[in-house]
């Protein structure tokens, strides 16, 4: 049955119909009220020299559909195929910019708290988005110093000899070393944390009051004064946050640029009356996904939102958009319904509203050039961005990236480049002979220049972890870098993260980029690398930093390897030990030179028997070299 004779054959029901190419894959998915209607208006269009349809219907061959009882579910099946399918012919979200969770891993043994932009079905809680990203850390860090959670990665399944520096300074109650804290007083501090993300701020208060009570009439004075402190954050956070929502309620923006068939997005995060934060969104080549050459502004915000907001855990009461499009009604009631609160999607044309919508399409024009137009970005912006990209707990300041040069496992070096404020700092590179590692094992080389950049730091910045005190932590935390960055893939991360934790340095922000897929790997979030899109500023200032790196080792691997070779013929010569080849090269300056010194030139730097040793082996060399290019030899 050809493509004409199915289309006949259609329901008259809502549903998703799904065009495919001749290798079978889905290029197009489309909604409907009625699928017969929807699919043989696409062959008129076609005749009518749509442009986008009649790309698309030249190289669809078949096609499929879903049927669904009425237009809502059309809407959320579309929505997730496209997600799923991300066929060539619909616009899809192409997003710089996630959000942060907070995720409490009541799973595990001693459960821990840390950022997370990917939401997993492992038993863990999570909590958010929060906008600005910047929030997430700071509550994070507000959990370390009042509730003593950590969020290391260490395997807390098992015990260890020691602690690390965060409980030293008093942010972790130590669940990796035995008998330094007990089941239940972890019990009782993740049952804290989880009523202070939920933001059941009036149990949680009463609970503190009782247990502090309790400690009172036990005279355990000390105890009782952590759990006052503790209920003063609390109704601290709790005013501000009663504040912020009397002021405003909770609303996004968006605005968009459009030319030559390129687009920007921008989307403003309102909070409680106030902008809190943007994201952008940017695409390229439209030419396939918009009709007849004309953008269509309501067929796009009708998919971008859809693909923003469906299936996510928290929409705002009010979305702002520039223009109406079709199934905005229906939207909006699959959002209410999924959040058993009413979401409205308004399209203002005067007023207040208005001229914010009018702010963000301005914001997005700024950031269509940026993108587009080759604008370089301010260092602080590039840095703000770096540090939401990586989830780095601050802002990046100085950034050491380590890379590994070798030649099947010969003259191993390894180099390391410094990046600090917005530009490199060559004074602050440094070289490493590899000295304990044999033949060609980069994970190795990798971990022994990690472990002994980093015990120079410790040894220079602090006295021994055993012994360690919060001056000692502070003169660490200033001496060790906001990112270790390694040219590599995951092996070599793990190498550079085993080479730390030998050092019990733990939370240090550590990343991988690899070479041919310019994929980041985050340490502890592995399994959800960061994909960049090409323009990025972030990828090209990790790419930049990682090719200095790799030209510095490249460059010291070469060096050495000539030196070891000049020496090699130098020293084959009777009677020419190390110091005389050293005072030939300094003299003049190659191996080269040294064959084309005339008798006295040499007898010059050397000793005249010397003199004539070497030239007696080069004259041999090359009478070799000439009797084996002569005729008829083999």
């Amino acid at each position: 049955m050809d493509l004409h004779q199915k289309i006949r054959t259609l329901p008259t029901s809502p549903g998703v119909y799904l065009y495919k190419n001749a290798d079978g894959q889905i290029i197009y998915v489309g909604k409907a009220n009625n699928l017969r209607s929807r699919v043989r208006s696409y062959f008129l269009e076609g005749a009518a020299a749509n442009a986008k349809t009649g790309t698309l219907l030249r190289e669809a061959v078949d096609l499929d559909y879903v049927v669904v009882d009425n237009e809502k579910e059309a809407l959320a099946l579309e929505n997730n195929l496209i997600k799923q399918k991300k066929p060539r012919y619909n616009i899809l979200l192409r997003d710089d910019k996630t959000y942060p969770y907070i995720k409490l891993t009541i799973g595990e043994r001693y459960p821990r708290v840390f950022p997370t932009r990917r939401l997993r079905k492992d038993g863990s809680l999570y909590f958010g988005p929060y906008f600005p990203t910047s929030l997430a850390y700071r509550l994070v860090d507000l959990i370390h110093r009042h509730f003593l959670i950590p969020s290391c990665k260490l395997d807390l399944n098992r015990y260890y000899p020691r602690p690390c520096l965060q409980y030293y300074i008093g942010r972790c109650l130590g669940p990796c070393v035995e008998d330094l804290t007990t089941p239940e007083r972890y019990a009782e501090a993740v049952h804290d944390v989880k009523l202070f993300l939920e933001g059941r701020g009036a149990d949680l208060s009463r609970s503190l009051h009782q247990r502090m009570n309790a400690a009172a009439e036990r005279e355990q004075y000390e105890l009782a004064a952590k759990y006052r402190d503790l209920i003063s954050t609390v109704i601290l956070l709790e005013q501000k946050q009663r504040i912020a929502a009397v002021e405003g309620d909770d609303a996004d923006v968006f605005g968009y640029h459009y030319e030559n068939e390129m687009l920007a997005v921008n989307l403003f995060h309102m909070r409680g009356g106030k902008i809190v934060d943007k994201r952008e969104f940017f695409w390229e080549d439209l030419s396939e996904r918009i009709e007849a050459g004309e953008f269509n502004p309501g067929e796009f915000f009708s998919s971008l939102l859809k693909q923003i907001y469906l299936d996510q855990q928290y929409v705002p009461h009010t979305i702002y958009v520039p223009v109406d499009f079709e199934d905005r009604t229906t939207l909006e009631e699959v959002l209410s319904e999924g959040h058993k609160r009413r979401v409205q999607i308004h399209v203002p044309q005067r007023g207040d509203k208005r001229s914010l919508v009018d702010l963000v399409g301005q914001n997005a024009k700024q950031a269509f050039d940026q993108r587009f137009r080759v604008m370089k970005p301010a260092a602080k912006a590039i840095q703000e961005a770096l540090q939401d990209a990586l989830m780095l707990p601050e802002l990046p300041t100085r950034i050491e990236c380590f890379d590994i040069s070798h030649i099947q496992g010969a003259e191993t070096v390894a180099s390391m480049v410094v990046w600090e404020d917005g530009q490199m700092k060559k004074s602050d590179y440094r070289k490493f002979i590899i000295k304990g590692v044999t033949g060609v094992d980069d994970f190795a080389s990798m971990r022994e220049v990690v472990t002994r950049r980093y015990r120079r730091v410790q040894d220079s910045g602090s006295p021994a972890i055993a012994d360690s005190a919060p001056a000692a932590a502070k003169a660490e935390k200033q001496n060790m870098p906001s990112l270790v960055l390694i040219d590599g893939g995951i092996g070599q991360l793990h190498s550079a993260a085993e080479a730390l934790a030998s050092l019990g340095i733990v939370n240090q922000p550590l990343a991988s980029i690899a070479k041919r897929e310019e994929i980041i790997y985050v340490q502890g979030q592995e399994d959800d690398p960061i994909v960049l899109d090409r323009h990025s500023p972030v990828l090209h200032l990790v790419q930049l930093v990682r090719d200095e790196a790799h030209r510095f080792a490249v460059t010291f691997h070469r060096k050495r390897r000539q030196i070891r070779d000049r020496k090699t013929e130098l020293l084959d010569i009777p009677g020419v030990g190390e110091r005389t080849t050293k005072r030939l090269l300094q003299h003049f300056g190659s191996l080269q030179a040294v064959k084309d010194a005339d008798p006295a030139a040499l007898a010059s730097v050397v000793s005249r028997p010397q003199a004539d040793a070497i030239l007696r082996h080069f004259r041999e060399d090359e009478s070799v070299t000439e009797a084996s290019q002569a005729p008829g030899q083999k």
